[in-house]
């Protein structure tokens, strides 16, 4: 009996066009995901690489201190001096990213002179951008009360970029002077003594400039008022001021001694203040005034000239000034030192009064010993 085998259908295997092509173009489209998603951390690995890098040359601080610093830059600086001075007080790894900075931005061709801070936290883009516009790091500069120009121009100019000789000259140019309403005997006057701020390349001219501003802000309608009460106007104010200045520096008794002043004035009587001859023989040590120098011929020796003197012998303090524009109310017309040495004065209204209490400061000057 024959049996029949039934042979295995082998079943073909068909495949799929469009299958094969979504099978191949979702193999396709997960490797260009990897391939984006690589390069996307590939780019944020190198934005953290350039902003670390940016951070770090341009943007961390730069001061080697942790103290303000300041660098000077002058008119004959390059940018390689420039380049010098920041260095000095820079990390070196921002002094690459300065350059960088300078470089592109053509500061080279642009520098400003002045005085710049390198506090703290201050970067090499901030620097940068100070040194570009100029924008300086003022100072304080202070206004002594002196006697004379070359002392003023000599004291004034310790901190600054303008020399003494330079201001000297300008304060001592009459055609300089008329430009600011005043002439070489009175622009002392304009220097109140004070605390000013200021940038350190100020001109001579910018610097008389800014005196005679804060000169005005001083002089108010008020004040100029106070002054023409008692016959004054404001550069004469400031001149009696400074002999007040210089008779006394007790603040107490400096309105007494402005009014005795005065009161001399007003009845055309010599002022014979010892601090002008002192001036007109720029004597200013000497502690005895002889009969000798009463009879110098110098219009600043108020023995021999009735009035005030051409000028200030001094740049008063703002005291001093007050106390002539708000001067004690009395009769005296005489002063002399008092014996005792402490500063003060004896004051009398008659001639005798005077002659009496002159007599007993001459012998405490014998007693001591002190002749000139």
């Amino acid at each position: 009996m024959r049996q029949n085998f039934k042979q295995p259908v082998r079943q073909a295997h068909f495949t799929d066009p469009i299958m094969k092509k979504e099978k191949k173009t979702k193999k396709q489209s997960n490797a260009k995901k990897k391939i984006l998603k690589r390069s996307a951390i590939a780019l944020c690995a190198l934005a953290v690489i350039l902003g670390a890098s940016a951070w770090f040359f341009l943007f961390s601080s730069m001061n080697s201190t942790d103290k303000t610093q300041y660098i000077y830059i002058d008119g004959d600086d390059t940018i390689d001096s420039v380049y010098t001075k920041v260095s000095a007080v820079s990390k070196g790894h921002c002094m690459t990213g300065f350059k960088l900075l300078a470089g592109s931005g053509k500061y080279a061709s642009n520098i400003h002179k002045g005085r710049y801070a390198i506090d703290g936290d201050i970067s090499a883009y901030r620097l940068y951008q100070k040194l570009k516009v100029g924008e300086q790091t003022p100072l304080n500069v202070t206004i002594p009360s002196v006697r004379t120009l070359d002392v003023l121009a000599g004291r004034v100019t310790r901190k600054l970029e303008l020399d003494s000789v330079t201001l000297l000259r300008a304060l001592s140019d009459p055609a300089i002077c008329a430009k600011y309403d005043t002439d070489t005997a009175n622009v002392i006057g304009l220097f109140l003594p004070e605390t000013y701020s200021m940038n350190w390349d100020v001109t001579a001219e910018e610097l008389i400039e800014r005196m005679k501003k804060e000169s005005d802000k001083y002089w108010t309608d008020e004040r100029k008022a106070q002054a023409k009460a008692q016959g004054l106007t404001a550069a004469e104010a400031v001149t009696l001021a400074s002999i007040v200045a210089e008779e006394t520096n007790n603040k107490a008794e400096k309105p007494t001694v402005a009014g005795l002043y005065l009161n001399r004035l007003k009845i055309d009587m010599l002022l014979q203040a010892d601090p002008t001859v002192k001036y007109a023989l720029k004597n200013f040590g000497a502690k005895r005034v002889l009969n000798s120098m009463l009879t110098v011929d110098n219009p600043y020796n108020t023995y021999k000239y009735v009035g005030l003197p051409p000028g200030p012998i001094r740049n008063p303090e703002r005291v001093n000034i007050d106390a002539v524009l708000n001067p004690a109310q009395h009769e005296y017309l005489y002063m002399c030192a008092k014996e005792t040495f402490d500063g003060t004065h004896n004051f009398a209204k008659t001639m005798a009064e005077h002659q009496a209490n002159a007599r007993r400061y001459t012998q405490a000057l014998n007693e001591r010993g002190i002749k000139k």
